[in-house]
């Protein structure tokens, strides 16, 4: 019993050894990292901006992939099922690691399992947005409005299971109204047809409609985030509004496949909040309406279970799934 004793304490220090000896030389070539929502988007833009950080603070330059389909679970998928050796990440997102479990019925990866949280990268609110001819300045007018003419006001999202389509639910539910949902297939489409009337509302990233709603052409009510948006500063948020619970964040962060070493995911760590703290790093994140932030790998791990329950109860309140 006990030679079995001390031969299992030998190898977990071996194998300890190993992963602080691979630690010690990571990286010692480039590294990929996988964006798995399409090109052109905010979503690439933010993950070339921590992929240049990263490359800065690891001495290997790291590369941008977009593996995009299926609502980001492609990509997610694939890096899932990658060597776990730290040399191909995921910048994963809300859609990818917080709602996509609780939406796909047979998901092929296990965000808390086959992904190792890393560090989050971004943060930023959601700020709910009006045609300006529906002729409400405030969220209360707006409930006023859909209380007194319930199924008349219509709201966009990305398609159903979205974060938008989830945000403008859970605000259904949350101020007693009745709204009709009208989805998308992808986000593309729907800003063009709040400005053109088509539609009445709906819930955007910041980053996207920031210089929108500085020309006036849509006009934001709220955002979602705990406090004010520096860029939107004269935005009051949810729960100033007496909505507390209407509280979600557009994020975006850092993972590996489930197995690398705990020592390379935290190196990776140690970069992206080096990269955080740098203010030409920071100045930019903020021009797409997000704050550069890091977490420690179990901070984020944590922060990714607590998504995971939070949007899993509002799917599961609405019925929804995807096979």
């Amino acid at each position: 019993m006990r030679s079995n004793a001390i031969r299992a304490a030998f190898v977990a220090m071996l194998g300890f050894g190993i992963a602080a000896a691979t630690a010690q030389t990571y990286p010692s070539k480039p590294i990929r990292l996988i964006n798995p929502l399409g090109t052109g988007g905010s979503a690439e833009a933010l993950a070339r901006t921590i992929a240049k950080g990263l490359s800065d603070n690891l001495g290997q330059p790291v590369v941008v992939e977009t593996k995009s389909g299926a609502t980001g679970t492609i990509g997610a998928d694939y890096v899932a099922k990658s060597p776990p050796d730290g040399y191909t990440l995921l910048y994963g997102v809300t859609g990818t690691n917080s709602i996509a479990p609780s939406l796909y019925r047979k998901l092929p990866y296990d965000p808390e399992k086959d992904l190792a949280a890393i560090s989050i990268a971004f943060s930023g609110p959601n700020v709910l947005i009006v045609n300006p001819g529906l002729n409400v300045k405030s969220i209360q007018e707006l409930i006023a409005l859909a209380k007194s003419t319930p199924g008349s006001i219509n709201f966009a999202s990305a398609g159903n299971g979205s974060m938008s389509h989830l945000n403008g639910e859970l605000f259904k539910v949350i101020a007693g109204i009745d709204i009709l949902h009208v989805p998308y297939k992808g986000s593309g489409g729907v800003v063009p047809d709040l400005l053109s009337g088509r539609v009445q509302m709906t819930f955007e990233p910041a980053g996207s409609v920031t210089q929108l709603i500085r020309a006036g052409r849509v006009l934001p009510l709220a955002v979602t985030t705990p406090q004010r948006s520096p860029q939107l500063p004269d935005v009051p948020t949810m729960v100033e509004l007496g909505l507390p619970r209407m509280v979600s964040a557009v994020w975006g962060g850092l993972f590996a496949p489930g197995g690398t070493p705990r020592p390379i995911l935290e190196r990776i760590a140690e970069a992206a909040a080096r990269a955080a703290r740098d203010p030409a790093y920071r100045k930019l994140a903020a021009s797409f309406a997000m704050e550069a932030v890091s977490f420690t790998p179990d901070q984020f791990q944590a922060f990714v279970k607590e998504e995971i329950t939070r949007y899993g109860e509002v799917v599961r309140r609405l019925g929804l799934s995807i096979d």
